[in-house]
């Protein structure tokens, strides 16, 4: 595999090109609005895209954390309890947008914890309860698998 190379794109963002051991050529284009577009070129024409496909901000996290080659395990304690971590988006169904973390009262509710939100400018980690939601925010939850779905029909509304 050759080093990923990273291309200036002005005026539409950076270029992110990967050659694999298999001579496949794969290139990420993040524009500067935040959308990401993953591409798939011809092995004899690098320029010449054979196809692309979008990806939302919570579709390229999800993806990137399906790529991670070491999952962590579950967490295990005295108690046999698995814990999961799952990112669920903030859409502009979802009844939270524009509303604090607080007024989710999601642990209260469910048991699990919204431990993070990532938003386009960066990560927050710990949020207060006075934590305002924005549509396209992508939350972090952690707790049992029952507790985090339970926070997924709550955030989503379903």
């Amino acid at each position: 595999m050759e080093h990923p190379t990273r291309t200036t794109l002005p005026g539409i963002g950076t270029r992110y090109d990967l050659i694999t051991d298999g001579g496949k050529h794969v290139s990420v284009v993040v524009h500067t609005d935040g959308r990401r577009f993953l591409g798939f070129h011809d092995p004899e024409d690098d320029d010449s895209c054979l196809g692309s496909v979008p990806l939302g901000p919570a579709e390229a996290s999800a993806l990137g954390q399906l790529l991670i080659p070491a999952p962590i395990e579950p967490l295990r304690g005295d108690i046999e309890i698995d814990l999961v971590t799952e990112q669920i988006p903030i859409t502009s169904r979802s009844p939270y947008s524009g509303r604090t973390l607080g007024d989710t009262q999601a642990r209260t509710r469910t048991g699990a914890s919204i431990v993070a939100v990532l938003r386009r400018t960066g990560a927050v980690p710990s949020p207060t309860p006075d934590f305002r939601f924005a549509t396209g925010d992508t939350i972090v939850v952690v707790g049992t698998r029952e507790g985090v779905d339970a926070v997924a029909e709550l955030i989503t509304g379903g």
